[in-house]
């Protein structure tokens, strides 16, 4: 999905064993806002309409939740086989 909602990912431990990051983004990077998704699903846009302000602050909420699991799935499809943040302790 190009808004991030929905990344694409697969995670395979076997390619450890040949030296190869498990993790792999099959999705691309976000390339339209969430907003434009969220708007044209009912579900999400009945709340627009019931409560604007609410619907504003979760949509802000959303947007930065899907920058920031993007941001961390990316880091660790990045990191060289063998690593993972739990072995750094969390930490860069």
């Amino acid at each position: 999905m190009q808004s991030g909602y929905w990344p694409l990912f697969r995670y395979n431990p076997d390619l450890v064993k040949q030296h190869k990051n498990p993790l792999q983004l099959d999705s691309r990077p976000p390339s339209v806002p969430l907003q434009k998704y969220m708007l044209n699903e009912t579900r999400f846009s009945i709340l627009n309409h019931a409560d604007a302000e609410t619907a504003k602050k979760l949509l802000h909420e959303a947007e930065e939740d899907v920058r920031s699991r993007w941001d961390l799935y990316e880091k660790l499809a990045s990191l060289p086989a063998g690593e993972d943040l739990a072995a750094k302790g969390g930490k860069e």
